[in-house]
């Protein structure tokens, strides 16, 4: 996998879930543990509840409301934060991340991550990881008001960053926000093929990609 001479890019601009972490747990989360528990709470079956949760997401994936956990909680009634800890366990950094990011920081790159995560969901996973002893800042969507898909994410950015687009890199598995960032006006971008440890990967994307950080050309 070749990049643009490191020299070229002065931020690294991070996903976290499915770029750093592994999106296993929250792919479990939202799938398996959730529709799990919203049966048991109101009386249907595991499919009945999938079913009726799938209803929810239907036109909201990629607002803000998809990611806040504040919402889901109104709409389901549970404690989403508070689920969340029960599956704890499942949150782990994805292959060669440490190395990754502690070679950015050998060379001087500003390490940024950027999620769509609530701040909640962000906490959490800081606590399991210690991630925010590994970057410079971790800006979350919900901070701005604007899903990383709105163009109004990266004009907050921009503002409270200060940084390059020309000399900066967008590093997320989600091809809407790299097609956001792109319209944008982000020069580099890469995606990761295998977010998720216990699915096989996906290579279909218009955007150069990895399947894990050790593929990197220095």
């Amino acid at each position: 996998m070749n990049l643009p001479d490191w020299q070229q890019i002065d931020t690294v601009l991070l996903d976290m879930d499915g770029t750093l972490l592994d999106l296993h747990f929250d792919n479990y989360f939202w799938l398996d543990h959730l529709p799990g528990v919203y049966a048991s709470h109101h009386g249907l079956s595991e499919e009945e509840a999938l079913s009726e949760l799938n209803k929810s997401f239907i036109g909201l994936r990629g607002t803000l409301d998809w990611y806040c956990l504040d919402y889901w909680t109104e709409l389901t009634g549970l404690p989403i934060a508070e689920l969340k800890r029960d599956v704890q366990d499942r949150i782990g950094f994805r292959p060669h991340v440490q190395d990754f990011l502690q070679r950015l920081q050998s060379m001087g790159k500003r390490r940024v991550i950027v999620t769509n995560a609530h701040r909640d969901s962000v906490n959490l996973k800081i606590q399991r990881t210690g991630l925010d002893q590994l970057v410079d800042r971790i800006i979350s969507s919900h901070d701005y008001r604007e899903p990383k898909e709105s163009q109004a994410f990266w004009d907050h950015l921009q503002r409270d960053e200060g940084f390059d687009p020309e000399r900066t890199l967008l590093i997320d598995d989600s091809q809407a926000v790299l097609e956001s960032a792109s319209r944008w006006g982000i020069r580099y971008l890469l995606t990761i093929f295998h977010p998720d440890s216990k699915k096989a990967p996906s290579r279909d994307s218009q955007f150069p990609g990895i399947d894990h950080f050790d593929e990197l050309d220095w």
